[in-house]
C-alpha cells in the first residue's frame, strides 16, 4: 500500500526544519528593511548578482573604479583627480590580466577638427603612459583619438564642454583583442 501524502509531507517537514534552524542573527530583526528588499522570492541576494559588485567585472571597473578622466581646456596633462582614477584603473588592470584596454581621447567642440584630433591623441597617450608607469603592460593598451567627433553632450556651455574633454578607458577581454 502506498501513501501519496507521505512524500509531500516529508518535503514540507524538511523545509520547515531547515528554516527553523537558520541563524536569525544573519537576517537582522525582520521587517521590510534594505536587506529584506535585496532578497528575491528564492532567497538570493540581488546585490550579489549585480556585476558592478564583483571587483573583477568590467561593470565594477566602469562604475566603481571609473573609466574616464577629464582634462582642462587645451590640456593633455593628467590632473590630480585624474591620477587617483588612473591609479585605480592600473590596480584593476594589474589584478585582471586577461583584459586589455583601448584608451579613447576626446575633445570639446571648440577648435578645428584637426586640432581636436591631435589633442585627443595627446590625452589618450598621456593616460596610456600613466598606466604603463603604474605597472600595466604596454602591450595591453591601445589608443585612439576621436577629437570632437563623439561628444557626450552638445551645447555651447562650459558644463558641456568640460564633459567632452576626456579620455575613456574601454576594456576588452583577452590580450591582443
Amino acid at each position: 500500500m502506498t501513501f501519496p501524502f507521505v512524500k509531500p509531507a516529508l518535503i514540507a517537514a524538511l523545509v520547515l526544519g531547515l528554516t527553523a534552524c537558520t541563524d536569525a542573527g544573519r537576517f537582522g530583526k525582520g521587517g521590510s528593511g534594505d536587506d529584506a528588499a535585496a532578497l528575491n522570492a528564492t532567497g538570493i541576494d540581488q546585490n550579489a548578482l549585480d556585476p558592478a559588485n564583483d571587483p573583477n567585472s568590467p561593470a565594477y571597473f566602469q562604475q566603481k573604479v571609473g573609466d574616464r578622466v577629464l582634462f582642462a581646456v587645451d590640456q593633455s596633462s593628467v590632473s590630480v583627480d585624474g591620477r587617483v582614477t588612473l591609479d585605480g584603473q592600473a590596480n584593476w588592470l594589474t589584478q585582471n590580466p586577461s583584459y586589455s584596454a583601448i584608451i579613447e581621447g576626446h575633445a570639446d567642440e571648440q577648435g578645428t577638427r584637426e586640432y581636436n584630433l591631435a589633442l585627443g591623441a595627446r590625452r589618450a597617450n598621456a593616460v596610456q603612459e600613466y598606466l604603463i608607469s603604474r605597472g600595466v603592460a604596454g602591450n595591453r593598451l591601445r589608443t585612439v583619438t576621436y577629437g570632437k567627433e563623439r561628444p557626450l553632450e552638445v551645447c555651447s556651455e562650459e558644463a558641456c564642454y568640460a564633459k567632452n574633454r576626456r579620455a575613456v578607458t574601454v576594456l576588452s577581454a583577452g590580450l591582443g583583442s
